[in-house]
């Protein structure tokens, strides 16, 4: 057997044992541009890394309903005007995520780290100067060109909603 082709057949067996996790991810963005990140508190490899509020979907639970239930889990928010921002996938060495991730323009509640976690509001074009994880890499990069141009929202502009 060639050395090339042992390669592909451990590359093919690795991608069949991985994890396979669909997640959503929350982008909310207020009138002055800025993201809420919240930090990572679990003791995974990525403890003290920062990312987009979100989760893991639920047996036959439906992107937007995920989004809603974690939100609301995590920060204590509900999503009240939302689009589909951006999906995408991404290899960790144990797990295989495809992810949603979904701008959130106007929300009710004040987002609060309800896991023990802290909040953070960053201006967008000062997103890659973060920790956050490295699927959410490309996403920083999109919200870094979108807020350059203008707004992160469209229509008017975002602000959370009363309680």
């Amino acid at each position: 057997m060639s050395l090339r082709f042992r390669e592909k057949v451990q590359t093919v067996s690795r991608q069949a044992e991985l994890i396979r996790l669909q997640v959503v991810a929350g982008i909310l963005c207020d009138a002055d541009n800025r993201v809420l990140i919240t930090e990572r508190v679990d003791d995974g490899p990525f403890h003290g890394m920062w990312e987009f509020p979100g989760g893991k979907l639920a047996p036959g639970e439906t992107p937007e309903a995920a989004l809603a239930r974690e939100l609301l889990e995590e920060i204590g928010v509900t999503p009240r005007t939302s689009e589909l921002f951006m999906s995408l996938e991404h290899d960790y060495p144990d797990r295989h995520v495809a992810i949603d991730f979904y701008l959130v323009t106007t929300w009710r509640n004040e987002p609060l780290g309800l896991e023990g976690q802290e909040l953070r509001w960053v201006a967008a074009d000062q997103l890659a100067d973060e920790r956050l994880l490295p699927a959410d890499e490309p996403v920083v990069t999109a919200l870094s060109m979108k807020a350059a141009g203008g707004a992160l929202f469209v229509g008017s502009k975002a602000q959370r909603s009363e309680p």
